[in-house]
């Protein structure tokens, strides 16, 4: 049995009258990729941002493999094992890859000289292994602003793999990206999720990459969950097509 990872139960979040999250349940095991998908408006990133840290639920909690995170700050959270990519990519440009994934590494250990510029702390081996992993070694010394966004991304998720992530966060992980580049680095976050155990949830506009990856699929409207379960179930759901299709909805 895969062990539960990402647990959350019962999380609440208004914004000044406006309930934008109402009693959401879910949770991601180890090794599995979780897609979190829903229209604009449904309250995906809001609970993304509450169970990264950037908002403070008014109800319910977040546990990371048994330990209650629900409400502590960012930095505290990634460092309990929580890494995030976001929807649009963000490195330093005029750093090489490695450079970038070295002072990643640099951060997450807390090594001030690193970031300072003043050597690299001897994380050759680090940076290379995490650049296989991301399929991106070959691209090591180039600098990131003259990347392909497709590449970018494949950095970014480099990135968060620096804090040896029990759970990574992907927030619309193929917006902007090449039809031709989408399956890539869902094949690559799906491989890493498998090999090396970590529990993956990601939201995602393109139904094509949601059914193609995801192992389960939960789905949001107006702040609750309408459906949960695998593809093939949750695409079979009528209330799922009268979100995304205009179908009409079945009797409540």
């Amino acid at each position: 049995m895969n062990q539960r990872v990402l647990a959350v139960q019962g999380l609440v979040k208004s914004f000044e009258g406006v309930h934008a999250v109402r009693g959401v349940s879910f949770d991601v095991a180890a090794g599995e990729l979780v897609a979190l998908i829903g229209p604009n408006g449904a309250g995906k990133t809001t609970c993304f941002n509450c169970i990264n840290g950037q908002l403070v639920p008014d109800d319910g909690t977040v546990t990371l493999a048994g330990v209650d995170i629900t409400g502590r700050s960012p930095r505290e959270i990634a460092l309990s094992g929580v890494g995030r990519t976001f929807q649009v990519a963000a490195t330093f440009a005029s750093m090489t890859v490695r450079e970038n994934v070295e002072l990643a590494l640099a951060s997450h250990e807390g090594d001030g000289k690193s970031l300072s510029g003043r050597g690299t702390g001897g994380r050759t081996a680090q940076v290379d292994a995490l650049l296989e992993r991301a399929g991106i070694r070959a691209l090591a010394d180039r600098h990131c602003g003259t990347l392909p966004y497709g590449d970018v991304k494949r950095v970014e998720l480099a990135l968060a793999l620096a804090g040896h992530p029990k759970l990574l966060l992907m927030d619309e992980p193929t917006a902007g990206m090449a039809h031709s580049d989408r399956d890539a680095l869902m094949a690559a976050a799906g491989d890493l999720a498998r090999r090396a155990r970590v529990a993956v949830l990601f939201t995602e506009h393109d139904m094509d990459v949601v059914f193609g990856h995801a192992d389960r699929v939960v789905v949001m409207d107006r702040g609750r969950i309408i459906a949960a379960g695998t593809p093939e179930e949750v695409r079979a759901d009528a209330r799922v097509q009268a979100v995304y299709l205009g179908a009409p909805a079945p009797p409540a």
